[in-house]
């Protein structure tokens, strides 16, 4: 049975997307046809899945999870539907790509590798979700009640879920695991080395910004633990006393440990963990730049795009959080804490006023679907 992946001679080769991707359109638009004819019979499937391009098969599976998850909003009026997934799909993309390549006889301790990485990755943020309350009945992350009000129309809303929070963030999630079939690809290439010191430097990077975000995120976890335990008795909570003081608590955003070298240390570091994959594949396949990048590009401006959002709500809940907007830098710790500037504040006052409003509305709503 030959092998459905491109016939590639160089490194160079290995990161043409019309050489690696375009000849394998053809059996993308079969594979409806192939599945339907197999119908519930596994053998007939097995085949279909194993003569399929794995890159194709991902970005099929991605597309096929799109109307799911548009059905699914709609219905509910929930659309954080792709959020609860948001931890597993990479994972599972990875880790298919390394089971493809073993049953057709590829052996790759990188893609081993790259699999196992990403299920801490996974086991890690779905963890943490969980534990936040996000797989529970009726919740729903409200900044997209937030985006809803200042829409304000139902069309053009429902554009915004359909192109948006269905597809795209369902391609993007398969497109950030694109490096993984560069290097299934790379695998071709006769006399590459399959696993040496980069390969094993670029995976403890990986795990390295993996850690950085559990200790951020266990960082915020416990000051939102303590805080919450204060506001209901007044007093610091016994087992956090000497962690935080009174004035930490009040201030309600904890600015200690990472918090302190970075607004969102936990964001930094997810970023971190795709740009490293990404260049890897580009050290691995000696380039600049490759196809690949689209996914982590894509991955960076979401984070770009929806951090400022997540920080306007932040400082119209809190009156000092525009002093550590000035004096912190957002991904990237600053040099100096030393304030940007006092017109920061001003001007961020005047319009955080309107968001705290949207705010309370956004929260009212949340909490009035998860008690329907």
């Amino acid at each position: 049975m030959a092998v459905p992946l491109p016939e590639v001679h160089s490194l160079a080769e290995c990161v043409s997307f019309p050489q690696t991707v375009m000849p394998f359109v053809s059996e993308f638009l079969a594979l409806p046809t192939r599945l339907l004819e197999a119908g519930q019979d596994v053998d007939t499937l097995k085949e279909v899945y194993f003569t399929t391009n794995p890159f194709v098969t991902a970005i099929a599976f991605a597309l096929l999870l799109c109307p799911l998850f548009l059905v699914t909003s709609e219905i509910f009026r929930n659309w954080s539907q792709v959020d609860r997934v948001w931890s597993i799909l990479p994972a599972v993309y990875n880790v298919h790509f390394a089971v493809w390549a073993r049953a057709t006889g590829i052996s790759s301790q990188r893609l081993d590798t790259i699999a196992l990485v990403t299920i801490l990755w996974s086991l890690r943020l779905t963890f943490n979700y969980w534990r936040k309350g996000g797989y529970q009945w009726g919740s729903e992350d409200y900044r997209w009640q937030i985006i809803r009000s200042k829409i304000n129309n139902g069309f053009l809303f429902f554009l915004l879920n359909v192109v948006f929070i269905c597809v795209v963030q369902s391609l993007l999630l398969a497109l950030i695991t694109a490096p993984t079939y560069v290097f299934l690809v790379v695998s071709q290439v006769h006399g590459h080395e399959e696993f040496g010191i980069p390969d094993l430097v670029f995976s403890r990077l990986m795990f390295f910004f993996i850690v950085i975000e559990l200790l951020a995120d266990q960082q915020q976890w416990s000051f939102q633990r303590a805080k919450g335990e204060y506001l209901k008795t007044a007093r610091i909570p016994d087992r956090y006393k000497g962690r935080y003081t009174q004035e930490d608590l009040d201030r309600g955003f904890v600015v200690s440990g990472l918090w302190s070298w970075c607004r969102h240390p936990n964001f930094a570091a997810e970023q971190a963990i795709w740009l490293t994959l990404y260049i890897w594949s580009c050290y691995i396949t000696q380039t600049y730049v490759n196809w690949t990048g689209i996914g982590v590009l894509g991955y960076l401006l979401i984070f770009q795009g929806s951090t400022p959002l997540t920080e306007s709500i932040s400082a119209a809940k809190y009156p000092e959080y525009v002093e550590y907007q000035a004096r912190v830098g957002r991904f990237i710790p600053r040099l100096s804490v030393e304030a940007k500037g006092s017109h920061v504040a001003e001007g961020s006052k005047k319009k955080n006023k309107s968001t705290l409003s949207e705010v309370d509305q956004a929260e009212q709503t949340a909490e009035g679907k998860k008690t329907n």
